[in-house]
């Protein structure tokens, strides 16, 4: 049995095609300390939109051991090929029953279990359950397993984000926000001992438009016309955060910030 009493956690926000999913390899590979689990959100890892097989098994070799979602999950078709069988990924448990995948996985990592829980939000997205009762259906049964729970609160708008924190301190490890792309600073140990922070940020361009090409997004806002949205060129960044937590409480002992830039 495992007596370690705290688990390091690295959370990688929104990797955003191949400019994130090399900054991804040569950040873990080029870092001293090596995290107990590293949790990246993937559904931008095929050239900003969805994910493949081919990219899961690429960040799996490079050390990330648990895959999250959002609302661009099932933007390609072949996502219904692995779905079902990639137990570590996961999607929004907030959809609807019957939709293919799971909103939540349990890891062991070093005798320890963790949970991870994926929710996405209702605030100018997809009109899908409420986050907030999905997420006391799931902790309840998440609990019988683990006191570690990780949320990846996948939303647009930010006080939803806080909403979430609050309603969940004390219940979880932590509530970490995605899907904006920008890193917050607002990072902080909620008074229930929960990591919170409202964007952890993304893996991709760091000169784009939250990652996409500036000229396609010129094209939509600038002269309100159809544009592809590319993924843009040159140096990348890498933004998420590092977890620390009581493997016995589940309580969160510290959240701090990464970034690293090409």
């Amino acid at each position: 049995m495992n007596d370690k009493r705290s688990i390091t956690i690295l959370f990688l926000g929104d990797i955003i095609g191949k400019p994130g999913r090399a900054i991804v390899k040569r950040y873990l590979h080029e870092a001293s300390a090596k995290p107990d689990l590293v949790i990246a959100n993937v559904e931008n890892a095929a050239h900003g939109f969805g994910v493949t097989r081919e990219h899961l098994v690429e960040l799996k070799e490079a050390g990330v051991h648990v895959f999250t979602g959002g609302n661009h999950t099932f933007d390609r078709k072949e996502i219904f090929d692995f779905i079902e069988s990639e137990k570590n990924f996961v999607r929004p448990a907030n959809y609807p029953p019957g939709t293919p995948g799971q909103g939540t996985c349990l890891i062991e990592v070093a005798g320890i279990k963790v949970a991870i829980l994926n929710l996405m939000g209702r605030v100018f997205m997809e009109p899908l359950l409420s986050p907030f009762l999905v997420a006391d259906e799931q902790i309840a049964r998440l609990k019988q397993d683990t006191s570690l729970i990780i949320v990846d609160v996948h939303a647009e708008a930010t006080a939803e984000k806080v909403a979430l924190g609050w309603y969940l301190d004390g219940r979880v490890s932590a509530v970490l926000g995605t899907h904006t792309h920008i890193q917050t600073a607002d990072e902080r140990i909620l008074p229930g001992h929960t990591a919170y922070i409202t964007d952890v940020g993304c893996c991709g361009p760091y000169n784009g438009v939250i990652g996409m090409d500036q000229e396609s997004v010129f094209r939509r806002l600038i002269k309100q016309l159809p544009s592809r949205l590319e993924v843009a060129k040159g140096p990348a960044m890498l933004n998420g955060v590092l977890l620390k937590l009581d493997s016995v409480s589940g309580f969160a002992m510290s959240i701090e910030r990464v970034r690293f830039l090409e």
